[in-house]
């Protein structure tokens, strides 16, 4: 029986893959929630095979959970469901350690195999892409620079950020939802490597002083 765990914060879609992993018979779902936090309190209580992980978080991002729960467990296989194709959502994915990504709109019967096969220890991920974030790696692209890693968007945000403007300022001043901002704001921490918001106001005012 194949254990599994699912993040997503929508209950509807939480229901709905409950349902669809255990009409399979060989899946269980062992235990599930809504927000980043709670996951990173029950998924090493319920230690599953798999955590599928919806990308994007009131709180945060699977990308944050993902890479948290692979450096303590890293026998538990992490699947990245993501709402829209997005290189650099893949490039975090990868390098927090997630074993597939998928995109929402995949059909069920391809979630269950993926289920399955990273379970079985093997990779989903697109060889081009995994060559792509290899190469990167090769060139020393993030250890040169991170800031190169932002994409414009990420940027206008860390910018913001270092004039002390609250996820909902950011928002109104961007014409974005601030769940998009919270979002963003997480995969930016990600990608420079930080754990506080405060250390990315101190990188951005150093960045404007530079």
């Amino acid at each position: 029986m194949i254990r599994v765990f699912v993040l997503d914060d929508h209950e509807v879609i939480r229901r709905g893959l409950r349902d669809l992993l255990e009409d399979e018979g060989d899946i269980a779902v062992v235990g599930e929630a809504g927000l980043a936090a709670d996951a990173l309190l029950r998924i090493p209580a319920v230690t599953p095979d798999v955590a599928v992980l919806d990308a994007d978080l009131p709180d945060g991002s699977g990308i944050e959970v993902c890479r948290a729960i692979r450096e303590a467990h890293p026998q538990i296989a992490v699947v990245i469901l993501a709402a829209h194709d997005d290189d650099e959502l893949l490039f975090a994915a990868i390098m927090a350690g997630a074993a597939g990504y998928l995109l929402k709109r995949a059909r069920g019967a391809e979630l269950v195999e993926a289920v399955r096969q990273v379970a079985g220890g093997q990779s989903l991920l697109d060889p081009v892409a995994t060559q792509k974030v290899l190469a990167r790696i090769r060139e020393g692209e993030p250890a040169a620079d991170p800031l190169d890693l932002l994409t414009p968007q990420e940027s206008r945000i860390l910018d913001l950020i270092g004039e002390g403007m609250t996820n909902r300022q950011i928002a109104a001043e961007m014409f974005l939802a601030e769940k998009t901002v919270k979002n963003y704001v997480s995969q930016l921490l990600a990608k420079l490597g930080l754990k506080r918001r405060t250390q990315a106001a101190v990188l951005a005012a150093r960045r404007k002083q530079s």
